[in-house]
This record gives C-alpha cells, structure tokens and sequence, in this order.
C-alpha cells in the first residue's frame, strides 16, 4: 500500500531533523496547517508540496515521491542514458573527461557503479581489473588487487565512508548504499581512525603504480540544471595531483 503523502513528509522531516514548526516558518506556512497536511486533515497543493520540497532540500526522485503522494503528476521523468534528449549532457560529460588528460577521471552513478573513464584512468584501474560496470564501493571492498594498491587504505576507507553518510543523507534512504555504508563501516571499525584535530587542506588517496606512489586529490562535478533523475544523480569525478612528482610521472605517462 502506497504511504500518504503525510506520512512521506513526516519521514523526510525526520531525515532532515526539523520540527513542523521550524518547517513551517521555513515554508511561511502555519504550524496549523502544516499539521492538517501530515495528518490528511488538508490536501497540499501543487505549489505548497514544491515548496516543502525546497525547504527540505529533496532530490527530484523524492519531490517526484511527495507529489504523487498528494494525487499529483510527477515533476521528473528517469530517461534512459541513451536517451536522445540526454546526447548534449553526455558530450559535455565525455568532453570534460577527455579535456582533463592526461589525468584520470571518470563518471559513476548514485551507486558508485563505474559508468565511463578516461584513458589514465583507464590505465589506473585497469591493473586491477576495474573497467565500465564494476562498482567502485565493491571493489573497496573486496578487490585484493585495488586494495594493496592503495597506499593508505585506511584513509581512503574512513573518507569513502564520510562520503558515503553523506550522499546517503542526501537521498533519505537507499537500501543499496545503507548496505555500503554498513559493510565499510565494519571494515573502518577494525582500524583506528583518523585523529581528531584540524584536518589538512588536501587529504590524498597515494596509488601504488608502476614502482611509484601516486597521490591525489579529487572534485566531483554534478549536472545541475538537468530536469533528468538519471543525469541529476552522476557524478563525474576529476583527479587532480597532490603533489609534483605526481604531475610529472601523469605527464610522462600521456607522452608516452
């Protein structure tokens, strides 16, 4: 049976730790009425469910959750990646990638399922038999090769970690990346963790490759203005070099 759409508000009041008060002066509604649309004593209007939907900070597949609750159309479609419609976003994404060689970079989804590379990063993961399709959060976890390449495994399992309560808080609930989160959660927990203190301004994940050890800094490029749950939940993910020798040996290896 389908939740009322008082019930599906209540849960994402509750995901994001606000009253109906503070909701509701957020909104610039009254608690009042507030309380009649969770209790179903009031039906929301298509602009009153957007507006809640902003102040809650909800992703299109939530908005689209709360709409239909209330008996309305939803605002999102899910188009298929191949999608015509979608072609001038996945040039831009394939453009961004290919402009940032001769570092890597790559795009996954909200599942951290490896959906395209560039060539370095192509040859980075490639060693350990990581290529399109693989999902990254498993291949943490259980891939032998990925993991005795990564020279501080245990940093890079707590930020991984980090990252993934975060962008779990974003979506409310996921039962694919709660799993994640548990099971890296348990791998993090056999290990110290980070100390407490002022963290540095670049906290690198250190490559083992090719005799060297490579370290790198990441930032995460999303498409924003896109009305597409598919495209609104990538992630193109750009490494950067945390230091010179590492700039030298990805420039040595494009030459070569």
């Amino acid at each position: 049976m389908a939740e009322s759409f008082g019930a599906v508000l209540k849960k994402w009041r509750g995901h994001r730790r606000m009253s109906q008060l503070q909701l509701a002066l957020e909104a610039g509604v009254s608690a009042r009425h507030l309380s009649f649309l969770e209790s179903g004593r009031s039906r929301p209007s298509r602009g009153m469910v957007l507006r809640l939907s902003e102040e809650l900070q909800l992703p299109g597949g939530a908005q689209n959750q709360l709409l239909t609750a209330a008996g309305l159309a939803p605002a999102y479609a899910r188009r298929d990646l191949a999608d015509a419609e979608l072609a001038p976003l996945q040039q831009a994404a394939a453009q961004m990638m290919a402009a940032h060689t001769p570092l890597p970079a790559m795009m996954i989804d909200r599942h951290w399922t490896l959906l395209d590379l560039n060539r370095p990063m192509e040859m980075m993961l490639g060693s350990a038999g990581i290529s399109r399709g693989s999902n990254l959060i498993e291949a943490l976890l259980d891939n032998s090769a990925l993991r005795a390449a990564l020279d501080n495994l245990e940093e890079v399992e707590w930020l991984s970690l980090a990252r993934l309560r975060t962008e779990l808080g974003h979506f409310g609930s996921d039962p694919v990346l709660e799993q994640a989160v548990a099971r890296l959660q348990e791998k993090a927990l056999s290990h110290a963790a980070p100390e407490e203190g002022v963290l540095p301004a670049v906290i690198p994940a250190r490559y083992r490759m090719g005799g060297q050890v490579l370290a790198f800094f990441s930032t995460i490029t999303q498409f924003g203005g896109t009305g597409d749950l598919a495209m609104s939940e990538l992630r193109i993910e750009m490494l950067f070099p945390a230091d010179e020798a590492t700039r030298q040996a990805m420039t040595a290896l494009a030459g070569a």
